[in-house]
């Protein structure tokens, strides 16, 4: 490998941070060490890395003792809509398939916004998914139900230690900039980063604001844990179920379908029959009836002058369409 491609994908490394305390803090959140550390250990032991998902889905039923506010669920709910948007629009769209141009500014601030949905880095995310559209549905895609079932598409991939490494190889594009690789390597610092603020707000407003009823501790869980879980599974879906319930309207040579309700829930990730006959579009939601909120944000900042030159649908992959749409 030339010595500038080298360069350009070496990681950031802690011992260019100022500080003992500093070098010991990023040690312990760096993904990528800890990902060669548990390389070798036996399976038993290697699954205690992923103890903090586990840990995350349990902590929802923290819900009973923290209780209920109106604002906790509108904190929940937007989180859940912003970050869904970051994931499907730029983790996914932008990142993995490169549907639309942006400047390094957004793309810094999107792929944040894209971190704090604890699914991983950028990087991670798209090289994932670029393997997946190179493999869709054959033995060596990793989250195919075809070949491993609903739970094992769905997360049972996820918690497999062969998956937690960052495939560098498959995204050099993106890789070559070194705050994208910090956010990588160093995945749980936005996270971590959100849920203080979420208690901290939470604190603020039930001094500044009681008769909102809520406090630090529930927009902690409602904010961060639950609001996080339900977008797990709601971007999980696409792996698994929009492989198996749905409508085919293009022979794409794999099992992806079409599916309304999990377009609703992911802001239009469920057109995925679509997405897999023209992964390059900025838009999956090939016609107007076929709700694609991503999309619509996505002409929203076009006009705001946020992102550029997004990809359309080619006429002769509508045309095609036009029979079955």
């Amino acid at each position: 490998m030339p010595p500038q491609v080298h360069q350009a994908l070496s990681p950031v490394s802690p011992a260019h941070c100022r500080g003992g305390f500093l070098r010991r803090l990023l040690r312990r959140l760096d993904s990528w060490e800890a990902v060669e550390r548990r390389r070798g250990r036996p399976p038993g032991k290697a699954w205690w890395g992923h103890l903090p998902f586990l840990v995350l889905h349990l902590a929802c039923l923290a819900v009973l003792w923290v209780g209920f506010s109106w604002t906790a669920l509108a904190v929940a709910a937007g989180l859940y809509f912003l970050r869904m948007f970051a994931v499907t629009a730029f983790y996914h769209r932008y990142f993995a398939h490169r549907a639309f141009r942006a400047g390094r500014k957004a793309q810094f601030v999107f792929a944040v916004l894209g971190a704090s949905a604890v699914q991983r880095g950028p990087l991670w995310w798209a090289a994932h998914h670029r393997h997946h559209h190179r493999a869709s549905d054959r033995e060596d895609d990793v989250h195919s139900p075809r070949h491993h079932g609903f739970w094992g598409s769905h997360v049972g991939w996820i918690l497999k230690p062969e998956n937690a490494r960052t495939r560098l190889e498959l995204i050099p594009d993106f890789a070559r900039f070194p705050e994208l690789r910090f956010l990588d390597r160093y995945d749980t610092l936005v996270p971590a980063l959100l849920a203080l603020a979420l208690f901290g707000l939470g604190e603020l407003l039930a001094s500044l604001a009681p008769g909102l009823g809520t406090d630090g501790w529930q927009l902690l869980v409602w904010g961060f844990v639950v609001s996080t879980v339900v977008l797990y599974h709601g971007t999980f879906v696409i792996n698994s179920l929009c492989h198996v319930w749905g409508r085919q309207r293009y022979a794409t040579g794999d099992d992806s379908r079409n599916n309304f309700w999990l377009a609703l829930i992911t802001l239009g990730e469920g057109w995925h029959n679509n997405h897999h006959r023209y992964p390059n579009s900025a838009r999956q939601g090939f016609f107007w009836w076929e709700l694609d909120v991503s999309y619509a944000l996505l002409r929203v900042l076009e006009r705001l002058g946020v992102v550029r030159d997004l990809r359309p649908v080619p006429e002769r992959i509508l045309r095609a369409a036009a029979g079955t749409a």
